[in-house]
């Protein structure tokens, strides 16, 4: 036979597709765990979008894309009148919870918000709990909701974990795409070989470059990507359960695939385990780790990698805020990641930009005691020109037990230092925060700030009697899980 001649032999799916669609069809949710970190997650991925909705440069984005179109069984979009395609819907929402970059975090190779999926996941169940209510059939509950975004946050935090898609220049929503697909698949009830078809064409598209989240390019698509990639799993998920065929190769296709094409040359330079460069990594079983451990935004609406330091610099704020003009240097200890993603100099263009300096992040925490999602505008920026002469004498060290670490699955901490020099030889002692009140290790101390914020959050979009009722009701973990979709949503519609 010819060397030029393709062999035609057409192959079954990708085994790693394979493993993503067996666990959405098969497995069970059983861990409480899991559910009661769901609900939570669910409380604060509502409250973040609610929040959002404060700022024009989010709420543009939002509504039909054909002014006055009426859908039927329209899906809602949360703190606002509108009744939109569950496509269009799952954009909108998952545009309001990411544009303050507030809401949960998984941090591994990959860095992601596995909450993104919230979009399609809450789109799809709404539209389809109203018509199936339409048709005499019984609604979807919330226990569906939650179950789904269980699945959503193991899809896409499973495949962070020794996957650095970053390392070639792919953003992180790939990982939305893949996860909001499955999940979305399944609530539309698709059998195993539409989910596979769905899934390989999620894996087919072009996924977005990084570009937009780093220097000199970042800028706000970084707070509606993660939406339009849930949106794109809606539609995909749409397209598979219409017939579409599916592309069983589209991962390892010689040439053609998703590993030479856009994943060859990942992975290089990282301290995992020595085994096949070119794959997909699954180091573990799908099951509900990741909800279980996953990392909540509570204290400040910044980048998960400065949490800690923001939190530290709140601690040294007293030390500090009479004795800027002393300042000498600021010392900041971190990891690797943290260096790579979000240390920068020289002038900061627009809020996403500034929400993505670790150096931005810090000095304002210094300087006021505190980090709100208004203190990334221009004006306040603009205003305040002490944050940049802050900046400017700052060093950013790593510590590499911190970058250790952070890749321990045991430990998985997202470590930072601070330490500030005057010009009189004097400083304060190193304030080092190992883990942020987030995380795992703190969710005694975490939830209730959680669930203040959510009740803040609420407030900002609706009066004391509604947020008393969604309130109460999103506490309830039975009552939650035996609520048709549709009435939840009912509570959120403006």
């Amino acid at each position: 036979m010819s060397a030029n001649v393709d062999l035609n032999d057409r192959p079954d799916y990708d085994r790693v597709l394979q493993t993503i669609a067996d666990y959405v069809l098969d497995y069970q949710v059983e861990s409480v765990e899991a559910l009661d970190t769901a609900r939570n997650c669910l409380m604060d991925t509502l409250g973040c979008g609610l929040l959002a909705l404060r700022f024009p440069e989010c709420t543009k984005h939002l509504g039909p894309l054909v002014e006055g179109t009426v859908v039927p069984h329209g899906a809602r979009v949360p703190g606002t009148a509108y009744r939109l395609d569950p496509v269009k819907a799952a954009w909108d929402i998952g545009c309001t919870v990411r544009w303050l970059d507030y809401n949960d975090t998984w941090l591994a190779a990959e860095w992601a918000h596995p909450s993104d999926n919230l979009g399609g996941i809450l789109a799809v169940a709404d539209h389809l709990s109203q018509k199936r209510v339409a048709n005499g059939e019984s609604p979807l509950t919330m226990r569906t909701v939650l179950e789904a975004m269980v699945m959503a946050h193991e899809i896409q935090g499973v495949l962070a974990l020794e996957n650095a898609f970053n390392r070639v220049g792919l953003d992180h929503v790939v990982l939305v795409k893949v996860a909001s697909t499955a999940v979305c698949a399944k609530l539309m009830g698709a059998n195993r070989a539409q989910l596979l078809s769905a899934l390989s064409h999620a894996f087919v598209d072009g996924q977005a470059l990084r570009t937009y989240r780093h220097a000199p390019n970042a800028g706000s698509r970084k707070s509606w990507a993660a939406g339009d990639a849930s949106s794109r799993g809606v539609r995909l998920a749409d397209i598979a359960m219409r017939g579409e065929m599916g592309v069983p190769g589209v991962l390892t296709a010689s040439q053609w695939g998703f590993y030479d094409v856009s994943f060859s040359h990942t992975n290089k330079d990282l301290a995992l385990k020595p085994v096949d460069q070119h794959t997909l990594r699954l180091p573990q079983a799908f099951g509900t780790y990741v909800m279980e451990n996953v990392l909540f935004k509570i204290s400040f609406p910044a980048e998960f990698h400065a949490q800690t330091a923001c939190e530290a610099a709140v601690t040294l704020h007293p030390q500090v805020r009479n004795r800027l003009h002393e300042v000498d240097r600021i010392v900041i200890t971190t990891n690797e990641s943290a260096i790579r993603i979000i240390s920068k100099v020289g002038p900061l263009a627009n809020a996403a930009d500034r929400d993505h300096c670790l150096q931005y992040m810090t000095a304002v925490p210094l300087i006021f005691g505190n980090l709100v999602a208004e203190h990334y505008e221009d004006a306040f920026h603009a205003a305040h020109p002490s944050i940049d002469r802050l900046r400017e004498k700052m060093e950013v060290v790593e510590e590499p037990r911190f970058s250790r670490e952070y890749l321990e699955a045991d430990k998985r901490s997202i470590a930072n230092g601070l330490q500030v020099f005057f010009k009189d030889g004097t400083h304060t002692a190193q304030v080092v925060v190992e883990y942020p009140i987030g995380h795992r290790r703190r969710r005694g101390e975490g939830i209730p700030l959680l669930e203040a914020k959510f009740r803040e959050n609420l407030a900002t979009r609706f009066v004391h009697q509604r947020c008393d009722e969604i309130f109460a009701l999103c506490k309830d973990q039975a009552r939650l899980e035996g609520t048709a979709v549709q009435r939840f949503v009912d509570l959120f519609v403006m």
